[in-house]
C-alpha cells in the first residue's frame, strides 16, 4: 500500500494542472520504465504515465494512470491505478468517506515498502498496527462492503486478504508472482 507521504504527493498530483516535464530524456525514460513495471504490459503500455509533480510523461488511452516509485522512498514501489482507485486515493488522502461506484483495480507488481494492515493512516510500524511489507500484488475495491465478508484479513494467509476491513478504504490485496 501507500505511505502517507506518497498519497500526499498523489493528491497534490490530482489537484494540480498538468505540467511539462523538465527532466532530461534519460531521467524521463527511467521514470517511465519504473512506472511501466507496476502493471502487466497489456495495462501499462496504454496507461497514462505521470511523475509525482503532475507531469504527464506519456499519454494513455485505457483509463489507468501509472506512477513511478515516489521519490521519497528507497527501493521500488511504482503503482498503476484505474479511475476508481484514483477516486479512492483522493478520498483516503483527504480523509473523506468513500464508496466505490464500481469495481476498481490497482497494480503494484514491484511490491511496496509496507503499510499497516488495520490502520489506513499509520505512518510507520508499531507494536500493534500489523505492519505488512507486500511483494508483488494487485488491489481490488468493490462497491458493496458485504462482498468482503469471508475473505481473510491475515496477510500471512497465503492468498488474497482484506486490508483495512471495516473502514471506507477496505480493499482486497491479491498477492501475485510479479510482472
Amino acid at each position: 500500500m501507500f505511505e502517507k507521504s506518497q498519497v500526499v504527493s498523489m493528491i497534490a498530483l490530482l489537484t494540480m494542472s498538468m505540467g511539462v516535464s523538465t527532466a532530461s530524456a534519460d531521467e524521463k525514460q527511467a521514470l517511465i520504465d519504473d512506472a511501466l513495471s507496476a502493471a502487466p504490459d497489456a495495462i501499462s503500455m496504454s496507461a497514462t504515465i505521470m511523475d509525482w509533480e503532475g507531469n504527464v510523461l506519456q499519454e494513455g488511452s485505457n483509463g489507468f494512470t501509472c506512477f513511478p516509485t515516489p521519490p521519497v522512498l528507497q527501493g521500488k514501489a511504482p503503482m498503476c491505478l484505474d479511475e476508481s482507485w484514483m477516486a479512492w486515493a483522493d478520498s483516503w488522502m483527504n480523509k473523506k468517506s468513500f464508496r466505490a461506484e464500481k469495481v476498481g483495480t490497482g497494480y503494484m507488481l514491484a511490491g511496496d515498502g509496507g503499510a499497516s494492515n488495520i490502520d489506513p493512516f499509520a505512518e510507520g510500524p508499531t507494536d500493534d498496527n500489523e505492519w505488512v511489507v507486500s511483494g508483488p500484488h494487485l488491489m481490488t475495491i468493490v462497491p458493496d462492503p458485504a462482498a468482503l465478508e469471508g475473505i481473510p484479513t491475515d496477510p500471512a494467509y497465503g492468498g488474497p486478504f482484506v486490508m483495512w476491513k471495516g473502514t471506507d478504504y477496505a480493499h482486497i490485496m491479491v498477492p501475485t508472482a510479479g510482472k
